[in-house]
């Protein structure tokens, strides 16, 4: 489940590997289903970014990268976590 930390420079990066590594799970076609997201906040400081990818037949696959631990946990369609990546270097929000 674990992998090894990955280099991502900004969040255009991030939100391309998010969306690869959901649709990848899944076995969808890249760019074909939308992904939405939501930042998170602890106050008034942002703490990390929600991702939602909307697959077919109501479908959700989501994502969250949270920046204390700068980790990007993935889940199914189910809740269940398929994956944790470790991020070298958080990019800005």
């Amino acid at each position: 489940m674990m992998t090894d930390p990955l280099q991502i420079k900004d969040i255009k990066q991030l939100r391309q590997f998010v969306s690869h590594t959901l649709c990848k799970q899944n076995d969808f076609e890249e760019g074909i289903f939308q992904v939405t997201e939501r930042i998170l906040t602890r106050g008034t400081q942002p703490c990390g970014i929600f991702f939602c990818l909307h697959g077919p037949r109501s479908v959700k696959l989501t994502a969250v990268w949270e920046t204390e631990k700068n980790s990007i946990l993935f889940y199914g369609q189910t809740g269940e976590r398929f994956k944790k990546t470790m991020l070298l270097k958080a990019p800005s929000i």
